[in-house]
C-alpha cells in the first residue's frame, strides 16, 4: 500500500542482553523526529481509527502482539500486520491513511517514534463502525 513501509528490525544477541534496532535516521520511513511515546492496548480492544495530516508514525511493539490495520479511504484498501517479539519489523505509516490496532495478547506495548509532536488539531478520529472492516476472532 502506498503511504505504508513494513521494516525488518535488526536483533543482535549478547550473553548479557540482546540489543533491539528500532530505527536510524538513515532508515527508509525516517521523515524527521517529533517526539517517541508509549502506548499499552489490552487484549482484544481495538484503538482508532485515527488519521494524522502531517505525522508520520513509526511503529514498534515491544512487548505482546498487536494487530495493525491502515486504510486508505482514497483506494478503498486495507493493509493489516500483526507485530510482536516473533515478527520484529517497524511498521511506518505516512500521513492522510487511517490506523486502528488490536492488543492479541494480555500484555502489549508499542512504540511510536513520531515525525512531530503531538498536536490534536492534526489528526482527526472516528468511530470503529465508520469503517467497514471485519476483525477476526481475538
Amino acid at each position: 500500500m502506498d503511504g505504508v513501509i513494513l521494516t525488518p528490525l535488526k536483533q543482535i544477541h549478547h550473553s548479557k542482553g540482546d540489543i533491539y534496532h528500532a530505527m536510524k535516521k538513515t532508515d527508509n520511513g525516517f521523515d524527521g523526529f517529533g517526539e517517541a511515546y508509549f502506548s499499552t492496548i489490552h487484549k482484544c480492544d481495538i484503538k482508532g481509527w485515527k488519521k494524522h495530516f502531517k505525522m508520520t508514525l513509526n511503529l514498534v511493539v515491544v512487548v505482546g502482539k498487536i494487530e495493525f490495520v491502515v486504510y486508505d479511504e482514497s483506494k478503498g484498501e486495507f493493509f493489516s500486520e500483526i507485530l510482536s517479539q516473533d515478527n520484529r519489523q517497524r511498521l511506518t505509516i505516512k500521513p492522510n491513511l487511517w490506523m486502528a490496532f488490536r492488543g492479541r495478547l494480555e500484555n502489549n506495548i508499542l512504540l511510536n517514534m513520531a515525525s512531530i509532536e503531538h498536536d490534536s488539531d492534526e489528526s482527526i478520529n472516528i468511530e470503529l463502525t465508520d469503517v467497514n472492516y471485519k476483525w477476526s476472532g481475538c
